[in-house]
């Protein structure tokens, strides 16, 4: 099952609001829900190979972890007939050495490989070490995020590998213990984890979330997360945290007809940035008139920040900066 979620953004409601646009189209995020993992995966036991095909198609993996006690619900992590004790370390070193294990068989293969390739072109050689030394990694039950690869980063990253893949860790609590989630104890022990291999962890509740997505009236919605004393949503914090893991941003473009968000890298260049939109855009790239969206705020319009000289022509080597607005000029 998959669900493609808008990525919220008050800029973005505001620019509609401001040209009072026919059409307002938000930047958006593809969550894969991915069931069926159980120890032995990487064997083949449950869905096995396919499970692992599935996350391989992934950008960043979400991994659910039950932080709360309930007689009522069983806690399965090998037999699905066999009710054992909660565990969120337990259960996230279960999944991650089921994801080292398949690494490990593919880096070997890639030692192989690079071995083989040698014979003919020595530059093979050091990819053959750097492989070795990661296959031994694995073999201590470590995943490749925590792999010290130096400048050869450029090297691993070509084997698409499971566990160097970047992790949000969901702390899922009941809303007793979500209330209070900095003393819950299970959720400390997933942050802590996290903290060693560089991760991040968001407390979330899934009985909540389901109540809060039961609410379609906006204003019904921001009263019952003040009630909870939340500022968002669990879905709209895990949208972000998402990003900031990714390293993306969102530039916007503007006018009566549309209003939209577009998702790019940090450090993406305008000519790349204007390809998102189309390639004729990238081919035939001019210049970008841009402005970024705080600045226009402060003036109150487009056309006071270009009187205060805030509206900037920038060429192929402008960096887009998140909350850019930017209108392309270019001819093919």
């Amino acid at each position: 099952n998959s669900g493609i979620v808008a990525v919220p953004d008050k800029r973005l409601d505001k620019l509609a609001e401001i040209w009072q646009t026919n059409k307002k189209t938000p930047a958006i995020v593809e969550f894969v829900d991915i069931a069926g993992l159980v120890k032995g995966a990487s064997q083949g036991a449950g869905l096995g190979n396919k499970f692992l095909a599935n996350i391989r198609e992934t950008d960043a993996i979400v991994h659910v972890v039950r932080c709360f006690d309930d007689e009522n619900i069983m806690h399965v992590v090998a037999d699905a007939g066999t009710n054992v004790p909660v565990d969120p370390v337990g259960d996230i070193e279960a999944i991650d050495m089921e994801l080292i294990m398949a690494d490990l068989d593919m880096v070997q293969r890639r030692v192989d490989k690079a071995q083989k390739a040698a014979k003919g072109d020595k530059k093979f050689l050091h990819e053959a070490e750097v492989f070795r030394a990661l296959a031994e990694h694995l073999n201590a039950g470590k995943s490749a995020r925590t792999f010290d690869c130096g400048d050869d980063r450029a090297i691993v990253e070509t084997a698409d590998l499971l566990s160097l893949k970047p992790i949000i860790y969901a702390a899922n609590m009941d809303e007793d213990g979500f209330a209070h989630y900095e003393d819950n104890r299970y959720f400390g022990l997933v942050r802590d984890l996290a903290a060693k291999e560089g991760a991040q962890v968001l407390p979330i509740c899934a009985k909540l979330e389901q109540d809060i997505a039961e609410l379609d009236d906006p204003e019904e919605r921001a009263m019952f997360l003040e009630d909870l004393g939340i500022e968002k949503s669990g879905l709209d914090r895990l949208i972000q945290c998402s990003y900031d893991l990714l390293g993306l941003i969102s530039f916007l473009t503007y006018g009566k007809d549309e209003c939209r968000a577009w998702t790019i890298k940090k450090g993406t260049k305008a000519p790349q940035a204007a390809g998102k939109i189309h390639s004729d855009i990238e081919r035939g790239f001019i210049r970008a008139e841009t402005i970024n969206f705080d600045d226009m705020i402060r003036c109150g319009s487009v056309a006071a920040a270009k009187e205060k000289g805030l509206l900037r022509s920038e060429g192929k080597e402008y960096v887009v900066k998140d909350g850019d607005m930017i209108y392309f000029r270019f001819n093919v």
